[in-house]
């Protein structure tokens, strides 16, 4: 696939992403034509997925404002494999993924970027904010290290389909990757979920990896042998 060479240009359509995939409130809501807008004027994302973006602006536009909170919440807030949590798909209920909210808070600090009360530093939304601010290089790096996890997150909602699955589709070509859904395994029982992972080794939709795929977001913090980790 030939790569856009749009991210110079990027800034308004990221925070748009970034928006489009927060809670759905009257606030929300009452900024969909402006985001529109931002879209068109920048013209970073692709005619076709444009297109698919426009499509969700509608669906959240003329959804009854309770129906699409509740939808929201079903669809990201139920299970690991569609969470905007992204440590929640490198890192699991580790132990590992207290250090690595650190190490990426600080990552912001440094940039000049505070969170807001109640707000995780690895909340898509948020993250997106951040790589907003970056220069044009920068930010296509940052998220290309994160391709793994848009892919399984992206595959995910295609499972389910979900119109959101376009917003996903918009940052893999963002950051110069192709949109290619990864096989997605069942969700595990509730009681699976709960226990922690044997090994750290990468990213899936429930927080492991098979070896040959590609490792986590740089900023994550490696366990220290004083720490007890696993080889």
């Amino acid at each position: 696939m030939a790569l856009f060479n749009t991210l110079p240009k990027a800034t308004k359509s990221l925070r748009v992403l970034a928006r489009l995939l927060g809670y759905p409130d009257a606030e929300l809501r009452g900024h969909l034509a402006d985001m529109r807008g931002a879209l068109h004027e920048e013209k970073a994302v692709a005619p076709q997925r444009l297109a698919e973006l426009e499509a969700l602006i509608d669906t959240l536009a003329r959804k009854a404002p309770l129906e699409a909170e509740a939808d929201y919440v079903e669809l990201f807030d139920r299970g690991r494999a569609t969470s905007l949590h992204l440590f929640e798909h490198v890192h699991g209920d580790s132990r590992d993924r207290g250090p690595a909210m650190i190490d990426l808070a600080l990552t912001y600090e440094k940039a000049g970027m505070y969170l807001g009360e109640g707000e995780m530093p690895d909340f898509l939304p948020v993250v997106l904010e951040f790589t907003s601010t970056q220069p044009p290089r920068e930010a296509r790096e940052f998220l290309a290290e994160m391709a793994h996890i848009f892919n399984a997150i992206f595959a995910a909602l295609q499972q389910r389909a979900s119109p959101y699955a376009s917003v996903l589709g918009a940052l893999l070509e963002l950051a110069g990757e192709k949109a290619s859904p990864v096989e997605i395994a069942a969700e595990e029982p509730i009681d699976a979920v709960w226990q922690e992972p044997v090994v750290f080794d990468g990213c899936s939709s429930k927080g492991q990896a098979k070896p040959d795929q590609p490792q986590p977001i740089h900023i994550v913090r490696k366990p220290r042998p004083s720490q007890g980790a696993q080889a």
